[in-house]
């Protein structure tokens, strides 16, 4: 029920988004002869015929269009037989109602009356919901100590840590979220299949100075002695990545599928023979593949208390049961509303903006991009979980990220047709008809091919449930 709220909600998107090229393009006197809600894919039903233009609903619902009346051929026993069937669909070439005779000016408003009202509509949106539910998120979330898990081997309950404790820092970086302590206990777990080279030469002079006699190349049957096991550096990044705007690297060397089974072999263990020969480097590096030690600070009765050497198991789970609350700004008067609502619109607008230029710049991988399935059901996800104020808000949000990725001057976007009218407007010449829908054509293509890898990224991801 909550995944089909989602697919209505991201459905009116797209009619608002239509609704402005359809408004704007009456206000300037262009003929508007179809509005479509959905893609022109699989069925099609003709709602209603007003004045000119006649609305249609297509099965798949995530797309729209606004299409305007042609210009008649001149050589009419050329024309297509579409066309000749819908003359109700032509103008004469001088028609000040064809969207070709509009001034740059106006072109460039109704190309640009989408992106516009999907930001209108989504500060609408927020607003609403800051005065409806008198509240925001302050996109942090307070997390508590609620119990320990029997199952899970960690050395926290060990550590000092007690139920009620809230977390505040890991290795000195604030923690705001969940999914900021859970990347930390992830990237500091046992095993990680990196080594780093610090820790390699440390390994190196050891094993060398447990077995003064020992070459590069061990024989097969050679026993050695092995050092203690030694904790990897503590895990450093950056405010991006534990933002999750930058995508994180591995520190280290990764390990090659003998080093991985060689370190899986020599863990715990005081000496070890062995029955394949190998080099003392791979040996080193096996060993260095150790884990990262957390450093936890808490909050005790208004004190701060740090704890040091926190372990994680092999999957990077602490093993502990946590108490999660969100944390709200309140939003009771008009001042607050307005302020609060203009706050939050920026605060994630400008996340967004740079997530994108994570993305072009290679920052981020294309492999996480996702789609409408992944907004559908992570939207039905916040639905359920969290009611609709932030179901509201994620689709405030989706507007946004809608008007953004529209405007881009991208041929087939808005933000395409913009760039060719810009082109126009400078070099006072109209670019090839013929040339220009070309190029449409192939970027179309392009738009289709990526939104079909997106979608295949989504039900990777719901299917191994990283969703």
């Amino acid at each position: 029920m909550n995944q089909l709220i989602m697919i209505l909600l991201i459905s009116l998107l797209i009619l608002v988004h239509e609704i402005g090229h359809f408004v704007a393009a009456k206000i300037f006197k262009v003929k508007v002869v179809r509005f479509g809600i959905g893609m022109p894919i699989g069925p099609s039903w003709k709602l209603f015929r007003w004045n000119d233009t006649v609305f249609y609903l297509h099965a798949f619902l995530f797309g729209g269009y606004v299409s305007f009346a042609e210009a008649e051929s001149e050589n009419p026993e050329n024309e297509s037989e579409a066309n000749k069937e819908n003359v109700d669909e032509t103008l004469p070439k001088d028609s000040p109602e064809l969207y070709d005779n509009k001034t740059i000016a106006q072109k460039l408003i109704i190309v640009s009356a989408g992106v516009i009202m999907n930001i209108v509509f989504a500060v609408a949106l927020v607003i609403f919901a800051a005065a409806y539910f008198h509240k925001l998120p302050a996109s942090i979330q307070n997390i508590y100590v609620d119990s320990f898990s029997n199952k899970i081997t960690s050395n926290i309950e060990k550590s000092g840590i007690i139920k009620g404790d809230k977390f505040l820092k890991v290795n000195d970086k604030k923690i705001n979220s969940l999914y900021q302590l859970t990347f930390f206990a992830k990237n500091s777990k046992l095993f990680d299949d990196y080594a780093q080279e610090n820790l390699i030469e440390e390994n190196l002079k050891e094993l060398k100075k447990l077995n003064p006699n020992i070459s590069e190349e061990i024989k097969a049957g050679t026993t050695i002695y092995l050092p203690a096991i030694k904790a990897e550096k503590p895990l450093e990044i950056n405010e991006n990545v534990l933002k999750g705007l930058e995508k994180y690297k591995k520190d280290g060397i990764e390990l090659t599928k003998t080093q991985i089974e060689l370190r899986d072999e020599l863990y715990n263990k005081k000496a070890y023979k062995f029955t394949n020969p190998i080099t003392l480097n791979d040996v080193a590096t096996a060993l260095s593949d150790t884990y990262k030690p957390m450093s936890i600070t808490v909050l005790r009765n208004n004190k701060e208390i740090v704890f040091n050497n926190i372990i994680t198991n092999k999957d990077g789970m602490l093993g502990v049961m946590l108490k999660i609350e969100d944390v709200y700004t309140e939003t009771k008067t008009p001042k607050q509303i307005v302020l609060k609502s203009i706050n939050y619109i920026y605060t994630t607008t400008t996340t967004m903006l740079y997530s994108l230029w994570q993305l072009i710049t290679g920052k981020v991988s294309a492999s996480d991009m996702h789609g409408v399935i992944a907004v559908v059901k992570v939207g039905g996800d916040i639905i359920a979980s969290k009611g609709m104020l932030n179901g509201i808000l994620l689709t405030a949000m989706i507007s946004i990220n809608l008007a953004i990725m529209n405007f881009l001057p991208i041929p087939a976007l808005d933000g395409g047709h913009v760039m060719f009218l810009l082109i126009e407007k400078f070099t006072g010449k109209k670019p090839d008809r013929e040339l220009s829908e070309k190029i449409n054509n192939f970027f179309f293509i392009l738009l289709i091919i990526l939104m079909v890898s997106i979608c295949y990224n989504d039900i990777f991801a719901l299917i191994t449930k990283k969703l």
